[in-house]
């Protein structure tokens, strides 16, 4: 059995909002459409129209930006954002300082260096946020500095707010573009306990995500000053995003927008709920120390294929579905998955949680012959 099999033959989801087949997503998008038909829910041509841009100005405004840009990936996105940066006339420079951790390094397929977008300069330890300090340390003069909030590839670490705002502080004293890789820039509220605004204020340029945490279908929206995203357009049109039609995206995330933001601080809650019951099964390690999002790592005792061995057998045999991936962890026969504390834990009874972490542990703690082996 393949594993989008096994996934959908499961009635339990640990991570993540309740599955949707395309059947089901485009019914609530057209019953969505159809109620709003007042306000005009067209089509737009070319990204104009008031669908897009009602939506562009309502993120905008949310941020506390000047202008906003819906564009089709978080890749195009960023790398737009990072080329302007460093093609400012004031910089003449072309050094963007990157975690290890960064997206673009781990994801993008070297996009950057071979589309000769930027260069880039890896800054800070792998396995924690930088400081100010780790930026302070660097001699070479900088074009831009990305900055994730939280930081996925670590568990969803944030750094404290008292070393964020030294961060906007130094690549202001520096003259370096600010940008912020906010793909799940939402989950970050509430454990600063700050608006999104004041989470934004300092820097020069964000990209959110409309499907990571929003459960939208795709795309992203690139804000900045008037100028910045004016310019932004015309790059989005050289690296083939000036797609036609972006109404579906647009849809797909405005009409959960202000639930998913309304339920962000309900996620968190539950996630702090999660630590403490992750207590009660030491076979599992969690990264980070204390909940700062509504995300986590656990670490296995087990190596990689083990772990993904056990998904299965527990799919198979109790319709539950664990996670998607595991990775290799940095010591032998260990292994680590990610959660996204959503609709399914926020719904999920506390008693119903402790036995899915019972099954999950017995399987780590007293191994047995796993589906496929034998």
């Amino acid at each position: 059995m393949t594993e989008q099999e096994l996934r959908q033959q499961c009635h339990t989801f640990i991570s993540g909002h309740r599955p949707h087949n395309a059947a089901e997503d485009f019914a609530a998008m057209a019953r969505w459409c159809n109620q709003h038909e007042g306000h005009q829910v067209l089509h737009d041509i070319y990204g104009s129209g008031e669908l897009i841009q009602s939506f562009e100005k309502k993120v905008a405004d949310l941020l506390g930006f000047e202008s906003a840009l819906f564009v089709v990936s978080g890749t195009m996105a960023q790398a737009i954002a990072l080329r302007l940066a460093c093609a400012q006339a004031d910089r003449g420079r072309r050094l963007v300082a990157l975690h290890p951790t960064a997206h673009i390094l781990r994801h993008e397929s070297s996009n950057y260096q071979l589309l000769d977008h930027f260069q880039v300069l890896q800054v800070g330890s792998p396995h924690r946020p930088w400081s100010v300090d780790d930026l302070q340390a660097i001699s070479d003069p900088l074009a831009a500095v990305l900055q994730e909030l939280p930081m996925r590839e670590i568990g969803g670490q944030l750094p404290a707010w008292e070393e964020l705002e030294k961060i906007k502080a130094h690549c202001r004293a520096r003259g370096a573009h600010l940008h912020m890789d906010g793909a799940r820039l939402w989950e970050s509220a509430a454990w600063y306990g700050r608006s999104h605004a004041e989470i934004a204020a300092g820097f020069d340029s964000v990209y959110v995500s409309l499907y990571k945490g929003l459960g939208g279908m795709g795309g992203a929206v690139l804000l900045g000053s008037a100028a910045f995203i004016a310019q932004a357009k015309d790059w989005a049109k050289r690296l083939g995003g000036n797609v036609i039609q972006r109404s579906p995206y647009v849809v797909a995330a405005a009409m959960q927008f202000d639930e998913r933001l309304a339920a962000m601080p309900h996620y968190f809650q539950r996630t702090v709920w999660l630590y403490d019951v992750l207590r009660e099964f030491p076979a599992l390690t969690v990264n980070p120390a204390k909940p700062q999002a509504n995300m986590l790592h656990l670490y296995l005792p087990v190596a990689r294929e083990g772990a993904l061995a056990l998904r299965n057998e527990l799919a198979e045999k109790h319709g539950v579905w664990l996670f998607n991936g595991a990775n290799h962890a940095p010591l032998p026969e260990q292994s680590y998955v990610e959660w996204y504390v959503g609709d399914n834990l926020l719904d999920m009874p506390d008693q119903k949680v402790r036995e899915v972490l019972g099954l999950f542990t017995a399987g780590l703690i007293s191994p047995r012959p796993l589906a496929g082996e034998g």
